[in-house]
């Protein structure tokens, strides 16, 4: 690890945990909220972030065939249609840079069609925190404890 931000950012992640607590208390399910942050942190390859959520999920009753096949979601029939429209979402606004108009509208549609605006706004919000705990942890090279 390059540095530890506990100390000298101690008021920032205050603030990110209680936007944690947030998305926790929040009407999207938990195994949704699991499987978004383990797939998002795959695509941004933040290792501390992978095996956190991985752990998370399978403790919180996700299977490990669905914990080993998120990263596949699209070609394997073990996830519900809400969970690939998160999981479709979440993918869409990681990758923001790869569509030049931002996210699809027919990935925000469907979406729109499974979740309420309070689940949407708490799928967009949980995209933006655990993008920016990718980056945290990819910059200052917090590794997964062997």
């Amino acid at each position: 690890m390059r540095m530890s931000i506990r100390k000298p950012a101690a008021d920032g992640l205050k603030a990110m945990y209680a936007l944690e607590a947030y998305l926790n208390a929040s009407p999207v399910p938990r195994t949704t909220l699991d499987l978004l942050r383990l797939r998002i942190s795959q695509i941004n390859g933040c290792g501390y972030c992978v095996d956190m959520h991985a752990r998370e999920a399978l403790a919180a009753g996700v299977s490990d065939q669905r914990v080993h096949a998120v990263a596949a979601w699209r070609d394997t029939p073990f996830f519900s249609d809400e969970e690939r429209a998160a999981l479709a979402l979440a993918e869409a606004a990681t990758r923001i840079s790869d569509n030049p108009h931002g996210v699809p509208d027919d990935v925000w549609d469907a979406a729109a069609d499974h979740y309420d605006q309070e689940s949407l706004s708490a799928l967009v919000m949980a995209i933006a925190s655990i993008n920016a705990w990718n980056r945290i942890n990819v910059t200052v090279r917090n590794a997964p404890a062997s």
